[in-house]
């Protein structure tokens, strides 16, 4: 019965992360479309919704590398898992409230690995898989889409170099449209993908599915829908750094970034990696602004996202590290999770009323200032 509890617990923290997975991911899909006026930020949000959506049922790859190749099947515990998943949570709650696009795939990984460590040691990592499947990928993938989009770009320009300025920018931001869709779609591939194969390893932990199990459906349909919400509400916070802080791009260089990362996201998808999104469009943003002069980079900011991004996966193992240490002092039962999970939800429900709150003040003195 217990071991039922802490399933169940498990099943909602997963779907809580897909949402923040959503929501701290929606910039690496809109953010250029947004900058360059393509599209308007409500459709452009809703058509990642969708896509991300529909993405998620295109392959199981990725989901089968999550469930598989980081963590030792029989030495995992659906308390483990819960406790990777709140550190990759929290990880993803302080990226987004500082602006920093770090990836939601390392912050998982990171999280689950941290957990592991502390309930049963090293011997049950899959260190080359987690060589070869996460840090090998993470390293290549912002390189490749860097490279792909600067070449992209070159040619673009050298293409349109002598056409009217106004017909070649609409044309581009009618591209927009499309390759704006297709990273949406390659989104939904590779991230919804985490969240599936968390649940599928809980549920083999649980002893509801055998280690040979494929994914549920109804795990496929939870775990894209949540992303797709969690797409739809925004990362407003990050969208700004994505589509502006990094460079201040043109509707070519805009096209150019958005196809160039759906590319590697998708051929990544395909053998199995779970990338990092943010890596990939980040690298693709700043190939695509660097190309066209490397002073139109930000990079000092760039610098930012790289310290967030060399933090995820120790900041997450620390946290689902600690979390669990938390869950076993109240022993193996559901009690630990429990205690943690409301705590979650008290802190959450205060903060939304503390943002109400602050919302109300600036809204009543700015009515005030205008009276």
């Amino acid at each position: 019965m217990e071991n039922d509890i802490i399933l169940v617990i498990v099943v909602a923290t997963a779907l809580a992360f897909d949402f923040t997975n959503g929501f701290h991911d929606t910039a690496n899909v809109v953010a250029t479309s947004i900058s360059t006026r393509a599209l308007n930020p409500r459709v452009a949000v809703a058509l990642a919704a969708i896509l991300n959506f529909v993405g998620a049922f295109l392959s199981l790859e990725v989901a089968g590398t999550i469930a598989n190749n980081i963590v030792d099947q029989g030495s995992v515990t659906t308390t483990i898992v819960f406790a990777g998943l709140v550190g990759a949570i929290v990880w993803n709650l302080i990226t987004w409230y500082f602006g920093l696009p770090s990836s939601s795939s390392h912050a998982l990984i990171g999280g689950v690995v941290g957990a592991m460590l502390v309930a049963v040691g090293t011997g049950a990592i899959h260190g080359d898989g987690i060589l070869s499947k996460v840090l090998v990928p993470a390293l290549v993938a912002p390189l490749l889409a860097f490279a792909a989009a600067g070449l992209a770009i070159i040619c673009a320009y050298r293409i349109i170099g002598k056409l009217a300025p106004g017909p070649v920018s609409r044309g581009f931001r009618l591209g927009q449209v499309f390759s704006g869709g297709l990273l949406a779609l390659a989104h939904g591939t590779n991230d919804a993908q985490k969240t599936m194969g968390i649940i599928t390893l809980a549920l083999i932990a649980s002893g509801h599915l055998s280690s040979d199990a494929g994914v549920p459906t109804w795990v496929v349909v939870s775990a894209a829908a949540a992303i797709a919400l969690g797409t739809y509400m925004g990362g407003w916070r990050i969208i700004k750094t994505m589509g502006s802080r990094i460079i201040k791009m043109d509707p070519a260089q805009g096209f150019a970034a958005q196809g160039s990362g759906s590319a590697v996201i998708l051929a990544a998808t395909h053998f199995g990696y779970p990338l990092s999104t943010t890596h990939t469009i980040s690298g693709a943003v700043m190939g695509a602004g660097a190309a066209k002069r490397l002073s139109a980079v930000r990079w000092g900011v760039a610098g930012n996202i790289l310290v967030a991004w060399v933090l995820t996966l120790p900041a997450s193992a620390a946290v689902g590290g600690i979390v669990y240490a938390f869950t076993h002092l109240f022993g193996d039962g559901a009690a630990g999770p429990i205690v943690v999970a409301v705590g979650g939800i008290v802190f959450m429900l205060y903060m939304f009323v503390l943002r109400m709150r602050r919302g109300a003040a600036i809204t009543t003195t700015a009515t005030e200032g205008n009276a």
